[in-house]
């Protein structure tokens, strides 16, 4: 069986030899062996705790810096691969030869940023060396550390390759990089002066392709650079990156997503398909309900829609037009299924929200757990996938009973016996999570060893076990392309709070707007329009900090605002002109973007209406987590 899961790619007719394929193999064998430890030091901690009553020496701190490890080694296989995420798709529109100045330019730019950040990331390691901080008694920190300057390093140098596709447009973009490094070390006048500029050519490369990491990261540097009046200034910037990514909670985030990746390379999805068929094939909107919990269940796990659409759309459409939907409704449908599953628990938004939003909150106001987070979103979530499933059933043609599938007992039971195990995934997940026997890093774990044991074991796909160290690179890579954007962008976030821009924006807003629900009706709009725009993982990192004082200035409850938030972005998913899910599914389905515009129009209106149910009624959000005693602080 074809792997749904999207793959590593090579450049046509563009074979690595010699040193270029000895450093492939380091980087996928690093991020296979970070993933492994990061499987199973939380496994043996549960172990020793339960049965020795002891632990694994400095485990937290040996979890978080693996964590690092991930998502340098992921963002270099990324920007190896190619896949770094970038906010515009400008150049796959323009003619060949517009192209190639735009990937120059935008290439050039973002080696520039990466090199920048190579150069503090050496100085940062340095400092903490001489420092003498230890993870444990004779293991310094800057052994694990130093993978920042190099991943960085190795970034900048693939990003400078990439530029161009020949010798002559690789010259011109060393030469074209040494000129902005050289005028970043020796402005003519003061740094401040220039700052203006250097953010326009920062917004060009962004709109000609350059990944988001550089949008943020650029724009980080360029603002502390224009304020001390030093390159040296950026210092700060991997201080942040470190800091946020060796967060206690992260793990939980390649753990998570890693259980969602051996369920589609183990062929999960054939089965659930399956199952729900059997069961609710029969119904008006059947195929409509079965594409709505399919596509729910695996972006909860995989963390984004992107892996949603591009691995089940070839499977779910077929089912779609078999039951008699149109092909604009069935596409429709299923771009908008795709990033039903980001409110339910485990997906990782939930999990960055409540790390920034906790980081940000003042005196214990906005502040949230990941566990408020997950039972937060469970009612707003199901809510927007019933809203998508009575559309289905509403828009499928009429038949009589009797043409519809009829219930096959028999394959119900066996298709339900097949993937039961499949479908208990949640259960262990959320058991261990709130039964109080795991904290949530080894609730992490656990989900991941089952879901491998499931495919594995009990199902005996032994091409997943040979395929394992594969998927695991994979995850790896979408996992350090997002912990990239993530950690360099609080530097961003950082020079925001140091200039007070969120005190002048409560200021400003309490001074304007007095009424709550005007104010949650305007933040709708403000945040639909931002999900259309920048990337999730940005945005949470960019406007959370921004938006709790906010919420807090207007007594908004803070689990309330962070799944309204999140509802808000994964609706930005579908809204024109440049929603993630309408660029994978005009890939996906080989259909112009207009056409798929159209399709989601309905779907667009009805889930903003779904958001304004969870916006204005916040029991939705909020009597879950009070019932389980996990009410969030009063702000």
């Amino acid at each position: 069986m074809s792997s749904p899961v999207p793959e590593f790619s090579e450049t046509p007719g563009v074979l690595p030899s010699g040193w270029r394929l000895w450093l492939r193999r380091v980087e996928n064998a690093l991020l296979v062996l970070a993933l492994v430890a990061v499987v199973l030091l939380p496994l043996i901690e549960i172990v020793l705790r339960k049965f020795f009553h002891t632990g694994v020496p400095a485990q937290s701190a040996f979890l978080q810096h693996l964590t690092l490890i991930i998502g340098m080694a992921g963002g270099a296989v990324a920007a190896r691969e190619g896949k770094l995420l970038s906010l515009s798709a400008l150049t796959t529109v323009l003619p060949p030869r517009w192209r190639a100045a735009a990937n120059g330019w935008s290439g050039s730019v973002a080696a520039v940023i990466a090199g920048f950040l190579c150069v503090a990331s050496a100085e940062f390691v340095r400092t903490d060396r001489e420092g003498g901080t230890m993870i444990m008694e004779g293991f310094p920190a800057w052994w694990l550390q130093i993978v920042m300057p190099l991943g960085f390093g190795i970034i900048a140098l693939r990003l400078a390759w990439s530029a161009a596709a020949h010798w002559k447009g690789r010259l011109a973009a060393t030469a074209l990089i040494s000129l902005i490094a050289w005028f970043a070390l020796h402005p003519p006048a003061e740094a401040a002066r220039f700052v203006p500029w250097a953010l326009g050519l920062l917004l060009t490369a962004t709109i000609l392709g350059a990944p988001i990491f550089a949008t943020l990261g650029g724009a980080a540097i360029i603002l502390f650079w224009g304020q001390e009046q030093s390159i040296r200034s950026i210092a700060s910037v991997p201080l942040t990156h470190y800091q946020l990514v060796t967060n206690p909670s992260l793990p939980t985030i390649p753990l998570f997503t890693l259980a969602g990746y051996f369920l589609v390379e183990g062929g999960a999805s054939e089965r659930l398909i399956r199952v729900f068929n059997a069961w609710l094939g029969g119904m008006r909107g059947g195929p409509a309900i079965i594409t709505a919990l399919v596509c729910a269940f695996f972006t909860s796990f995989t963390g984004g829609s992107g892996v949603t659409i591009l691995a089940l759309g070839g499977l779910l459409l077929p089912v779609l037009l078999a039951s008699g939907y149109k092909e604009r409704d069935a596409i429709g449908l299923l771009t908008s299924a795709g990033s039903l599953g980001m409110l339910f628990p485990p997906c990782l938004p939930l999990i960055l929200y409540s790390i920034v939003a906790s980081s940000n909150a003042g005196s214990g106001s906005g502040s949230v757990t990941m566990e408020q987070m997950f039972l937060g979103g469970l009612i707003p979530g199901l809510l927007l996938v019933v809203l998508v499933a009575l559309w289905g059933m509403w828009v499928q043609p009429r038949v009589a009973k009797t043409e519809r599938p009829k219930f096959d007992s028999r394959e119900a039971w066996s298709a339900l016996l097949a993937s039961v195990w499949e479908m208990l995934l949640p259960v262990v997940a959320l058991v261990a999570l709130f039964g109080g026997f795991a904290t949530p890093v080894e609730a992490a774990a656990v989900t991941a060893l089952y879901a491998f044991v499931v495919e594995v074991v009990i199902h005996r796909n032994f091409k997943a076990l040979r395929d394992a160290p594969r998927v695991m690179a994979d995850c790896g890579m979408l996992v350090g392309g997002v912990l990239l954007i993530f950690g360099v962008a609080l530097g961003f976030t950082n020079y925001l709070v140091f200039e007070q821009i969120p005190d002048q924006l409560v200021e400003w807003a309490t001074a304007t707007i007095h009424s709550k629900w005007m104010f949650l009706l305007a933040l709708n709009v403000v945040l639909l329009f931002v999900g259309g725009l920048i990337e999730i993982y940005a945005a949470i990192v960019v406007v959370v900090p921004l938006l709790v004082p906010l919420g807090a200035a207007f007594g908004m409850d803070p689990i309330h605002l962070g799944i309204m938030f999140l509802a808000n972005m994964e609706l930005g998913f579908l809204a024109p002109p440049i929603g993630l899910n309408l660029l994978l599914a005009s890939y996906r389905f080989n259909k112009p973007m207009l056409e798929v515009m159209r399709a989601v129009l309905p779907m667009l209106g009805l889930l903003f209406l779904g958001v304004l149910l969870i916006t204005y009624i916040p029991a939705l959000t909020t009597w879950l987590p009070g019932l389980f005693g996990h009410a969030a602080v009063a702000p």
